[in-house]
């Protein structure tokens, strides 16, 4: 395993709908290894292969000690808004309150190709939401009306929770 290089907003990578994985050999198993151990590193709630360089609909998320690794996932369902407070590995210092479905069910892949269905509520759907955001080449910045929205972490640490300072 190995700590990647986490991408910051500038990088038009982030820009670009990843492409689907269609190969679950030991190259895409080396990756996701290599996500969470970037990801914990960072620390993160979670990372999406294009924020290491890598143009892959592959992500990883780890939400109360559980991990959950995605693969070719997409939102099937959700329902509910909830506002709250975000944050991002490739957009570090900064958060923002965004609006975000309160529960979602994703479908994906397995690291082994296998598909599964997934249901996330509260931070754990936020976190599901902004991945998938990530792989589809949108940054949670751009559902702000300005950039002015963004906060810096030190100054809102009152409000702010310890996962949203974190980045998800």
């Amino acid at each position: 395993m190995a700590i990647r290089r986490i991408l910051t907003a500038d990088e038009p990578i982030l820009r670009e709908r990843a492409k689907r994985v269609s190969s679950f050999d030991a190259s895409l198993h080396r990756l996701l290894d290599d996500m969470l151990e970037t990801m914990r590193d960072a620390p993160g709630v979670g990372l999406a292969a294009n924020q290491i360089g890598v143009p892959l609909q592959v992500a990883v998320i780890e939400v109360d000690d559980r991990v959950t690794e995605l693969v070719n996932p997409q939102v099937v369902k959700g329902s509910g808004e909830q506002l709250d407070w975000e944050g991002c590995l490739s957009i570090p210092g900064y958060v923002a309150e965004v609006t975000r479905h309160v529960k979602v069910t994703v479908k994906a892949r397995d690291r082994h190709g296998r598909e599964f269905r997934v249901k996330g509520a509260e931070l754990f759907s936020r976190a599901l939401q902004h991945e998938i955001d990530h792989l589809n080449g949108t940054l949670y910045i751009d559902s702000l009306d300005s950039l002015e929205e963004l906060v810096r972490v030190s100054e809102a640490q009152e409000e702010v929770t310890e996962e949203a300072a974190a980045g998800i």
